[in-house]
């Protein structure tokens, strides 16, 4: 298993039971959607200063095995 994916959690008391970075109350999905819309992680991790690094990587991981379960 990713090493990444430790900094992930869900839990039906934070976000709604949506995946999140590190109980940081900050949805995968809405890491995702921000690279997507062509963020870099720098303005990101500017924007969310809570953040590291890793938890882009993270969230990137997690949507990973999301979208390919097999590829565990």
């Amino acid at each position: 298993m990713n090493p990444l994916l430790a900094r992930t959690s869900v839990d039906p008391h934070i976000c709604f039971d949506k995946p999140c970075i590190r109980n940081a109350l900050i949805w995968v999905s809405r890491v995702r959607d921000i690279l997507a819309a062509g963020v870099s992680a720098k303005e990101i991790l500017a924007d969310y200063p809570q953040l590291k690094r890793e938890d882009i990587l993270a969230g990137i991981a997690y949507a990973d095995i999301r979208a390919d379960p097999d590829g565990l």
